[in-house]
């Protein structure tokens, strides 16, 4: 498993409309082949700023799988135009096992 990690800053005065595009491209990246989860989260602190988690099961398929399929063009043009700037996307994988107290 893998996971995307993008910082997502988008317009001012657009936060809206841009989670309601968000809702709209959610089932794309969904449908997608080697998609796992994802989460969406908006900033506390600074309510143009998002972060997206996705979970993958491995780099090929959001690289691949994901930005080059037909789908693609549609995420980005329902999420493309809120980006100021355009986010930087990183992509981890684990190297600790997390615990919980539970």
């Amino acid at each position: 498993m893998i996971h995307e990690v993008a910082i997502l800053n988008i317009r001012t005065g657009t936060s809206i409309a841009f989670e309601n595009a968000f809702v709209q491209a959610q089932p794309i990246i969904v449908s997608m082949p080697g998609y796992v989860s994802h989460q969406f989260q908006r900033c506390l602190e600074i309510p143009e700023k998002y972060l997206l988690l996705v979970e993958w099961q491995n780099l090929e398929d959001h690289t691949i799988g994901f930005r080059q399929s037909p789908r693609y063009n549609e995420w980005k043009q329902l999420l493309h135009p809120f980006y100021e700037p355009f986010p930087t996307v990183e992509h981890y994988e684990p190297v600790l096992v997390s615990f919980s107290k539970n």
